[in-house]
């Protein structure tokens, strides 16, 4: 059963059946750089692979250190293996609404194909609309990023639109930009379903 732990605000912890979500520490830099020095887990979602320890220390201070954004934890042994934020107004350049946000996440290589981020990002959605009474959650990738694609679809999101020539200041270049779209709505009726079929397979 997931659950949300409130300890202040600074030491909240989102779990789930493998994993906590929990703020980012400087004493996770020597985490995020062994997964963030791979080139292929940061530039395709727009940023360049760490070069060192110390550019991921000063990632998790300036970058990471967002009111809603979560070090990827497995429970067994709480190193952070990826990130996952709801990106509020203010932050995103995909929505002006109090009620709108951005989902943005990476997870290290060495971990995909488990079912971690959908796992992660279920939990994240549900605090969204639940706990920040988000009404649209929104989430894009950049056109190549097969496997953000397929994380976003398996999580529930719908195509909305795609943006030609979006700039990619880290990268410094331009690319396509498929965004999606997660509405509370859809989010209840998608649980629902889930919850029915569970009821189903109990029976």
């Amino acid at each position: 059963m997931m659950q949300n732990v409130y300890q202040g605000e600074s030491k909240m912890e989102l779990t789930t059946k493998r994993l906590i979500l929990r703020h980012w520490k400087e004493t996770d830099a020597d985490s995020l750089y062994q997964y963030a020095k791979d080139p292929d887990v940061g530039p395709v979602t727009g940023w360049p692979a760490h070069k060192n320890v110390q550019e991921s220390c000063d990632v998790i201070r300036n970058v990471l250190s967002a009111k809603q954004c979560y070090a990827v934890c497995l429970k067994t042994d709480g190193r952070a293996i990826g990130s996952i934020e709801l990106i509020l107004n203010g932050r995103t350049d995909m929505t002006e609404r109090e009620d709108e946000c951005e989902l943005g996440f990476w997870l290290g290589q060495d971990f995909w194909g488990q079912g971690i981020m959908p796992e992660a990002a279920g939990e994240l959605l549900r605090y969204g609309f639940e706990d920040l009474h988000m009404q649209t959650i929104w989430c894009a990738y950049y056109d190549g990023n097969v496997k953000s694609k397929r994380t976003q679809e398996k999580i529930g999101f719908i195509y909305h639109h795609t943006i030609n020539n979006v700039l990619v200041p880290l990268m410094h270049e331009t690319r396509t930009c498929h965004v999606n779209c997660m509405t509370k709505k859809r989010w209840l009726e998608i649980n629902a379903q889930e919850k029915a079929s569970l009821g189903e397979k109990k029976s």
